[in-house]
């Protein structure tokens, strides 16, 4: 079910049976990803006949403007008119208070409802695009309430981030989410999961013999993972400065990525198996003492840039004046597991930095010099994954010079998505809708790999409330960060590939 096949020029899909309903239903995300996202289905015949949408909020809207709203939303992705009117007819709206049980008895009689004319099977997707304050609520209701079925072939839960802002909240979240749901039936999702390159490690890893071999502590030098942005907090402090690049980008989006990377090999290439091997190099990671945080992990606040056209981080509004909040991080991991002994993982992210990139660089060893004179140019051989703003591989290899003397140069072997495969790639939000409406689970944070990331993070931040920064702000915009995560590395006679 769900797999796609082609059929001469015309690509035919398994048609999904499901209900689906969003929380905030009348939200930013909802309009800019998940209702386009859900149109693509339809568009690739995933989504046929027998599918509704109910959109709920608190807003008070009829079912015409609701569908008037998700045409507005999928306007620049409709073929045609006729086509869109014939999505949106499926879409319904209930205005909901999350918070009152009352409010669910029209949730429910609706779903009921739509079930029978869809012949929906008792299928149902609950998607919370709401504040995560709200995430235990609607549970808990929704199974009190009746909306979860007991003839359905799935009822699933899915989850926006932030799961929790501390391993404490996230643990009280998760008890609240198991009174109603099992653990495979929700789904956390971390969108970068669904980005094209991110799941491309894995092929490149298994599915070539020669990478698969070599991906291990006889071969690699060290692994980094590089999520830089050149825009800064943008308005956003009231959460931000809460939140930091440590919680924001380094306990979600670069956790999940390095768990691709660390993972053992699963025994198959299903959701099961997959997070199993994950899990085992989760539970490797070790959780450092604040000492060992002050060795291993860095943390910067950008100031002004150099010509005075960005404002530092302590003068953009709504940022308190002494605020201590990192706005780039950068450290090294270490799993202690036979496979990773001894092979540092970096990790950066921060704001106001020189490019934006989201990237790997998987450093091999350089290998002994068999050349003599002319063999001094011998380069540690680099796979690099570039996830954004392209899509791109590759590969530093050691080769020869064209010079009449023998002697080695680099060279580097490219391959960067096309335009026509980048125009058929599903969004991150498509891919993980659908993946969820299949009941795979492999690109979505299970509750063991959230929990060991939380764990890991906070310890982090336990140890710099414990010391504050003397230094703040330590990097200029427009920069790569403070100095110091250069000498995280350099201590370890390492250096950042990607330089900005």
């Amino acid at each position: 079910m769900g797999k796609t096949f082609k059929k001469g020029v015309i690509i035919v899909s398994a048609e999904i049976t499901t209900l689906l309903t969003f929380f905030g239903g009348t939200g930013d995300l909802a309009k800019r990803k998940l209702y386009p996202s859900t149109y693509s289905l339809y568009k690739k015949g995933f989504l046929q006949n027998h599918f509704a949408i109910v959109g709920s909020s608190r807003q008070t809207l009829t079912d015409e403007e609701f569908r008037q709203l998700v045409l507005d939303s999928i306007a620049e992705e409709a073929d045609n008119y006729e086509q869109a009117q014939d999505f949106v007819s499926h879409f319904y709206y209930v205005q909901t208070d999350v918070t009152d049980p009352k409010g669910y008895a029209k949730l429910l009689e609706l779903n009921n409802k739509l079930d029978e004319h869809y012949q929906l099977k008792g299928n149902r997707i609950f998607y919370m695009s709401v504040a995560p304050r709200f995430f235990g609520t609607i549970a808990r209701y929704l199974k009190s309430e009746g909306l979860i079925t007991d003839n359905g072939e799935f009822n699933r839960l899915m989850i926006e981030k932030p799961f929790g802002s501390s391993y404490e909240t996230a643990e009280k979240l998760q008890s609240e989410l198991a009174e109603a749901f099992d653990d495979d039936q929700i789904y956390r999702i971390d969108h970068y999961l669904g980005k094209e390159m991110v799941q491309n490690i894995a092929p490149l890893r298994f599915g070539n013999p020669m990478l698969d071999a070599a991906w291990n502590k006889d071969y690699i030098e060290n692994i980094q993972v590089t999520l830089s942005e050149v825009l800064g907090v943008e308005g956003r402090a009231g959460y931000y400065d809460t939140a930091g690049a440590l919680r924001d980008m380094i306990q979600n989006h670069t956790m999940q990525i390095i768990g691709w990377l660390a993972m053992e090999k699963p025994t198959d290439f299903t959701d099961k198996a997959i997070r199993a091997a994950k899990n085992a190099a989760f539970n490797a990671l070790k959780i450092y003492s604040p000492q060992e945080v002050a060795e291993n992990f860095v943390r910067g606040q950008y100031g002004a840039s150099a010509d005075g056209s960005q404002i530092k981080y302590l003068d953009e509004p709504d940022v308190p004046a002494d605020s201590q909040n990192n706005t780039y991080v950068a450290g090294k991991l270490q799993f202690d597991m036979d496979r990773w002994q001894g092979v540092p993982f970096y990790i950066r992210s921060g704001k106001r930095l020189a490019a934006k990139a989201t990237r790997v660089d998987v450093v091999f060893k350089k290998g002994v010099n068999i050349f003599g004179v002319g063999g001094e140019k011998l380069v540690n051989p680099v796979l690099s994954i570039l996830i954004d703003p392209v899509g791109k591989i590759e590969f530093t290899l050691n080769a020869k010079d064209t010079t009449s003397e023998f002697q080695t140069r680099p060279d580097t072997l490219t391959w960067e998505v096309s335009a026509s495969d980048k125009a058929m790639t599903p969004s991150p939000y498509e891919r993980m809708l659908h993946d969820c409406m299949n009941g795979d689970g492999s690109n979505f944070a299970d509750w063991n790999g959230v929990s060991v990331a939380w764990k890991f993070v906070d310890a982090i931040q336990e140890a710099w409330d414990q010391k504050p920064a003397t230094d703040f702000p330590n990097y200029v915009s427009g920069s790569m960060g403070p100095k110091a995560a250069d000498e995280l590395l350099a201590k370890d006679g390492n250096a950042w590939i990607f330089k900005g």
